[in-house]
């Protein structure tokens, strides 16, 4: 059984690539700092599930401990590396952007330098369509330039794909880098907008609606993501001998290592999205339209043929398909 170290595993997506992971019979540790930024009880219910699993074990840390990561991962000494635990959330980098180099710049250091030394056979790291930042043309492709973050989010992540390069060429690290896309579904994160609009809704709340709605977002189901990652597991990125890269390919031509998006390739209007949970709630929202917040942006939409091209899969769920299994899964666990 392949062993995977996995960053996270009480967080969102951390929690959905654990389960599926096990439920294939990987061994999975993980690693997560149980960090107050948003509702802990709800981290701890997602790791009480997982450790319903013999093939799974956990570890409580901080990622910038580098010695108590260190221990954890030599103990379990993992074929593969997939970090996805970071300081997330765009508006929260405004209020508070250190917290953000601490978790995001010195914590992935600290994971890179944990597969270095263990020679892992790939180390996948999340990174995230923010990094495209002021780009206008969409959808938005892995070989175009990104060099116009708008947050300090986006910059770190940005920094870590620059940092996770220089240790692929320098060490021969198959890495490999994925942009997430607006992901949605249950067990979601409080501060994401599904729910809080579904949450707001049943309490007779006003949901804000920035830039009066006149965004587009490239919703991808949490289910459809994970099972992305998993693909890309099997496919390690391998230096290549001629510096011949295939067209499309985000391949380094002087490092084993790749940038891959994984979206719906779909952009969806924001107040369709609202109307959907509306049909789905059987109750109108109070909207209180507002400006653009600052360091947002108006659209993103994923070009994810790479994806489809290195693991013949594409997420594909509809929007209305996965806000209801959202609110059938909030009604549960909410009581509402």
């Amino acid at each position: 059984m392949k062993k995977v170290f996995i960053t996270g595993t009480a967080g969102f997506i951390g929690f959905h690539l654990a389960k599926l992971l096990i439920s294939e019979g990987f061994l999975v540790c993980g690693f997560d700092g149980m960090t107050d930024y948003y509702d802990v009880n709800l981290k701890r219910r997602r790791h009480q599930m997982l450790l319903q699993n013999a093939n799974f074990t956990a570890v409580e840390g901080m990622l910038e401990d580098q010695e108590v990561l260190d221990r954890v991962v030599d103990n379990f000494d993992p074929e593969v590396i997939v970090h996805l635990a970071a300081q997330a959330g765009v508006r929260y980098s405004l209020e508070n952007p250190r917290a953000y180099l601490d978790a995001n710049v010195i914590g992935t250091f600290n994971v890179m330098e944990a597969a270095r030394r263990l020679e892992v056979q790939h180390l996948l790291m999340a990174s995230t369509s923010s990094v495209y930042g002021a780009n206008e043309e969409m959808p938005f492709s892995e070989t175009e330039k990104a060099d116009t973050q708008l947050t300090i989010y986006a910059a770190t992540k940005k920094a870590n794909e620059s940092m996770a390069h220089a240790y692929a060429h320098l060490w021969n690290l198959p890495t490999t880098m994925f942009r997430f896309f607006t992901v949605y579904g249950p067990w979601g994160r409080p501060d994401l907008a599904l729910y809080k609009f579904v949450d707001a809704i049943l309490d007779g709340r006003p949901i804000d609606i920035y830039n009066h709605g006149d965004m587009y977002r490239d919703f991808t189901y949490v289910d459809d993501l994970v099972r992305a990652i998993r693909l890309l597991i099997d496919v390690a990125p391998i230096r290549p001998q001629d510096c011949q890269i295939t067209e499309g390919d985000s391949l380094s031509p002087v490092a084993p290592y790749r940038v891959v998006n994984i979206g719906n390739s779909d952009k969806v209007r924001l107040l369709d999205f609202v109307d959907a949970i509306e049909q789905c709630l059987g109750k109108k929202a109070e909207r209180n339209y507002m400006g653009m917040q600052t360091g947002d942006v108006p659209a993103t939409w994923a070009n994810a043929d790479l994806l489809r091209d290195l693991t013949g899969y594409r997420p594909k769920t509809d929007f209305r398909d996965g806000i209801a299994k959202f609110v059938e899964w909030y009604r549960e666990y909410a009581g509402k």
